[in-house]
């Protein structure tokens, strides 16, 4: 009696001590753990991606204004050399370089916000799978061999999907910051034609 008693009070195994007498559990938290790291890699090299193009981009806003400012001066300090009618005769020139040059810029920038919103949207999907992947770790590790993989893990992905719908339906297409900066540079870009034009021909 005294022993069936000290057996029916006796604690169930830790969860993890259960996952390591049970081979098919231990296998499946290896590989989730495997996977976790590498999905953490890849979010961190993405970052570093997303930084890089971020860079690049604000190189190429102060590449547009330093390009537009050394030209004027340049434009300015040849302009009091010669006389206007001839400088004013010959302005399309200049002025056809600098636009030509400045759509190429805001071309360049236009693809850079692109490569961007692409490495964005792919940075939030890995940190996603590696978010789920950590709940169903954790969950793993929190009920052992209780731990049922179809259940749990169709439960996480259905949350997974809804909160994807969810954001796709609250998703409204509305003027972001890169459309503003690039109807910046389209009109700094017009402004430094015309101011061009008024340095050569006044």
């Amino acid at each position: 009696m005294m022993s069936e008693a000290s057996m029916e009070s006796k604690p169930p195994p830790h969860p993890l001590r259960q996952i390591a007498e049970s081979a098919t559990h231990k296998l499946l938290l290896k590989q989730w753990l495997k996977e976790e790291e590498l999905l953490l890699r890849r979010v961190a090299l993405r970052e570093t991606r997303l930084d890089a193009a971020r860079r690049e981009t604000t190189g190429l806003f102060c590449a547009f204004f330093v390009f537009h400012s050394t030209a004027l001066l340049l434009l300015f300090s040849s302009a009091s050399d010669a006389p206007a009618p001839r400088t004013c005769h010959r302005s399309w020139i200049p002025c056809l370089l600098s636009l030509l040059s400045s759509l190429g810029l805001i071309w360049a920038v236009r693809y850079k916000g692109d490569t961007e919103k692409v490495l964005e949207r792919m940075l939030e999907r890995e940190k996603e799978d590696a978010l789920l992947l950590g709940k169903c770790v954790g969950e793993l590790r929190k009920k052992g061999a209780e731990f049922d993989l179809l259940k749990e893990v169709d439960a996480l992905r259905r949350a997974k999907s809804l909160r994807v719908e969810a954001k796709a339906a609250a998703a409204v297409r509305r003027w972001s910051g890169r459309d503003l900066g690039i109807m910046a540079l389209f009109a700094a870009a017009c402004g430094a034609v015309a101011l061009t034009r008024f340095v050569l021909c006044s």
